[in-house]
């Protein structure tokens, strides 16, 4: 007994003497394989490092010390190699494929380039294959069919992949998930991908792809292939019923009707059926579930009436974002269409919708953007829309509107875009909406609206946008006209706004352009795009694109007087339509617009010589000077042949061409005659004078009278 006492008590004795140290030595990173330190130190010098993510790849061979590595312990085989966005370049040299242990490569959103090497068939370990957002070429290895552990096989924007997706890819039996979106890959979904039992995640969105659209046999989660060249109807899905989450269909060639057994799907959060060629009516038996948050059926050719439900709600989930715009929906918008009370955008425009805009819109009070344009619709604008207090976009355009702006409209405050445009409505600019402070995008033309401008548009202090063309505003531009600071676009057109050009806060930087990326902008035209996503289950991201030349129009008004010098300082102009005034004194100088892309200046009294005053600028592609009081002589030098009929219209000015030199005796000449003629005729009797001079008047009158534009300008300068 005393004897097993005292063993016992030498072992607690070593015990606590070692303990600490084997738990030291345990803890302890290990230290890298020699093989595989080798093959990375390869790997490390045959790759370009701008960024020096590589530069703890040195000296200690501790696997904790050297960047985006794993290793096992103890025997610091790598595990784990992990370099996403490292900024890294050239091709991946096969070294990697030494590293026989490897579970994981990830090597996403660099700037590799080359091959995909053929020897990491050889990683039999390997689980997740990362190699997206790269700029890789040709096509999949044929030895990765070897890899029987591989999970994830994530190879998406590689635009120089191509070819043949591999037959063998489905029958790796371990296989989740598959990413080959944005590549080149052409022909059809192998056969084995339709039966792999394993498969929850397949993209291939965006490549090349053909075939009819054919059932998947396993539980999918997540389905995109979106943007190929897939053809058919759409089936059921039947086997992803207790699963699919996603189902993006969208830009492909799908045809026939919505199938009723899509409401199955009872986990479906996402829909995207976009820009195919769908047709017939939605049956009404068609409800999804209350899970679906996304709903994108735009750009198609559904017909009859708007389904009066088409999904469930409750006070947590349901609808978020509702896109039925660019179809043939016809009739009235469905008043059970505000029960949808997690709306948060309701997208119905380009439609055949009549009758009016639901009264209790107002009720869904997430809603941030509606978009109910080029429609038949009729009525005034429900003041109820002022409970939407999170509204962002507020387009609806181009339907039969009437009515007035209501002032309590102020109430939206949280409001960027107001596109009342190409309506009946009438009355004047409320003051009230002087609260709209956060107003980018305001497009009131086309309309009714009358009145001077008020002090409220001068509040829209983050304006980029705002047209009253087409409108019948008169009075003087007020002074506050060129206040505001991030301004791209402004049309005043087609009014009755009189007197002069304001100069005030004009100066060379006044303004902007914000255009990003590299979309064409059309000439004397502007498109706003809206975009709207579901980007989680209850966030809806909001973002717009201004498609606009930086410029100014008001053309087809009562404008007098010069116009301001200032204004041909504005650097960032690209657009300039003055035409249709009663602008006088010089042709201003272009040679401070060095952007400018179209001037129009025709239909205006403007005077003196033309020569040395148009310098074009290099981008200049529509020049209108005509139907001026413009003199002198324009050289072929002057380069303004490219512009035919640019300056027709002025009498006194001369246009040389090829084979038409102008000679400036002659022109002299002609005058002198003009000036020897009124003095040959004499004293002229004085009844022949009276006569002439009383017809004159009188037509005068009569003609001044019958002119539409002058008689407006009359009875305009009298009020």
């Amino acid at each position: 007994m005393v004897k097993k006492t005292a063993d016992s008590t030498l072992l607690l004795f070593f015990f606590v003497i070692f303990s600490p140290s084997l738990l030291l030595a345990q803890s302890q990173p290990p230290e890298i394989n020699p093989q595989d330190k080798a093959s990375l130190l390869i790997f490390r010098v045959s790759i370009h490092d701008p960024n020096r993510s590589l530069s703890t790849w040195y000296g200690s061979s501790s696997c904790s010390n050297w960047t985006g590595l794993s290793c096992q312990n103890p025997t610091g085989r790598v595990l784990s190699l992990a370099l996403p966005a490292a900024n890294l370049s050239g091709q991946i040299h096969p070294s990697l494929c030494k590293l026989t242990s490897l579970q994981i490569i990830d090597l996403s959103g660099n700037n590799l380039s080359g091959n995909i090497p053929t020897c990491f068939g050889a990683l039999r370990s390997l689980k997740t294959l990362n190699l997206s957002r790269n700029g890789l070429a040709g096509s999949i290895p044929g030895t990765l069919v070897n890899l029987k552990e591989l999970r994830e096989l994530v190879l998406s924007e590689n635009r120089g992949l191509k070819g043949s997706i591999p037959l063998w890819i489905g029958e790796l039996t371990n296989l989740e998930r598959i990413d080959l979106s944005f590549c080149s890959f052409l022909g059809e979904i192998p056969e084995t991908l339709l039966y792999s039992k394993s498969l929850k995640f397949l993209n291939l969105e965006s490549n090349n792809m053909t075939g009819t659209l054919r059932d998947f046999q396993q539980p999918l989660a997540v389905l995109n292939l979106a943007s190929n060249r897939f053809s058919g109807t759409l089936p059921c899905f039947y086997a992803s019923r207790p699963s699919l989450t996603v189902l993006n269909l969208a830009d492909n060639l799908l045809v026939g009707g919505l199938p009723s057994c899509l409401g199955s799907l009872s986990e479906l959060s996402h829909l995207n059926l976009s820009f195919n060629s769908f047709s017939y009516e939605i049956s009404p038996r068609l409800t999804f579930s209350e899970n679906l948050v996304m709903l994108d059926l735009s750009h198609n050719g559904f017909s009859g009436r708007l389904p009066s439900k088409i999904s469930e709600t409750t006070d947590k989930l349901g609808l978020i974002l509702l896109d039925l715009s660019y179809n043939k929906f016809s009739g009235e918008i469905p008043s059970r269409i505000t029960e949808l009370t997690r709306l948060q955008a309701l997208r119905l425009s380009h439609n055949l919708l009549t009758g009016h805009i639901p009264a209790r819109i107002g009720n869904l009070t997430y809603l941030q953007v509606i978009d109910l344009s080029h429609n038949a619709l009729t009525g005034s604008i429900p003041l109820n829309v002022v409970g939407c207090f999170q509204l962002l976009a507020l387009t609806i355009s181009h339907n039969n509107l009437s009515g007035e702006i209501q002032p309590e409209l102020d109430a939206l405050d949280s409001l960027k875009i107001l596109d009342i445009s190409s309506n009946g409505i009438s009355g004047e600019i409320p003051l009230t909406l002087a609260g709209l402070k956060s107003l980018e995008i305001v497009d009131i033309s086309s309309n009714n609206l009358s009145g001077n401008l008020n002090e409220a548009i001068a509040k829209w202090s983050n304006l980029k946008y705002l047209s009253l063309a087409r409108n019948r505003f008169g009075g003087t531009l007020p002074s506050w006209l060129f206040k505001f600071d991030k301004i791209q676009m402004m049309d005043y057109s087609s009014n009755r706004f009189s007197w002069f050009i304001p100069d005030d806060n004009l100066n060379s930087t006044r303004f902007k352009d914000f255009q990003t990326g590299g979309s064409s902008r059309p000439l004397g035209r502007v498109e706003i795009k809206i975009s709207a996503n579901v980007v989680a289950k209850d966030e809806l991201t909001f973002s717009y694109n201004l498609l606009s030349m930086v410029g100014i129009d008001l053309s087809d008004n009562l404008l007098h007087g010069e116009i301001p010098e200032a204004l041909f300082r504005q650097k960032n102009i690209e657009y300039l339509n003055l035409s249709y005034n009663f602008l006088e004194g010089q042709l201003p100088l272009l040679e401070k617009l060095p952007r400018l892309k179209a001037l129009d200046l025709s239909h205006n009294s403007l005077s003196g010589q033309v020569t040395g005053n148009v310098s074009t600028p290099p981008g200049l592609t529509l020049l209108n000077l005509s139907h001026n009081c413009l003199s002198g002589i324009v050289t072929e030098k002057e380069g303004l042949g490219k512009f035919p009929g640019a300056l027709v219209g002025n009498p006194e000015l001369c246009v040389e061409s090829s084979g038409n030199k102008c000679d400036p005796a002659n022109i002299d000449a002609s005058e002198e005659e003009i000036y020897q003629n009124e003095l040959v005729e004499g004293p002229i009797s004085v009844w022949i004078f009276c006569l002439s001079a009383f017809i004159s008047f009188d037509f005068g009158v009569l003609g001044i009278f019958c002119s539409s534009r002058a008689r407006s300008y009359i009875l305009q300068t009298k009020g």
